[in-house]
């Protein structure tokens, strides 16, 4: 199991427990964690499960894939730190991720 830290814009945070191998947008709809719509279910087709990611985090992911990049063109205040949650996998390296929604528009 791994740990992900949701927290929102406002500052507000919720830790849950995760198996390893699920998406972190996966995670965050069975928990019902706002600003992570996942509207095409995590098919990398839409940029509503945009997330940042905490710096401490940024190198303990896969590389972003042209898709994943491409589609973060469709979501708003882009970051060097903003990923696709359907594309970021749990395992034991990112135990305790920190992950942010952005203030929804």
């Amino acid at each position: 199991m791994t740990k992900v830290i949701f927290r929102d814009h406002a500052g507000e945070t919720r830790e849950v427990e995760a198996k390893n191998g699920t998406s972190v947008m996966e995670v965050a709809v069975a928990n019902m964690i706002p600003g992570i719509d996942a509207d095409c279910g995590g098919a990398c087709a839409c940029a509503t499960c945009h997330v940042y990611v905490g710096d401490a985090w940024m190198g303990k992911l896969k590389a972003k894939e042209d898709m994943e990049d491409s589609m973060l063109d469709f979501a708003e205040n882009v970051q060097d730190n903003s990923r696709l949650s359907c594309q970021i996998l749990l395992s034991d390296d990112l135990d305790g991720i920190e992950i942010t929604t952005p203030e929804s528009q």
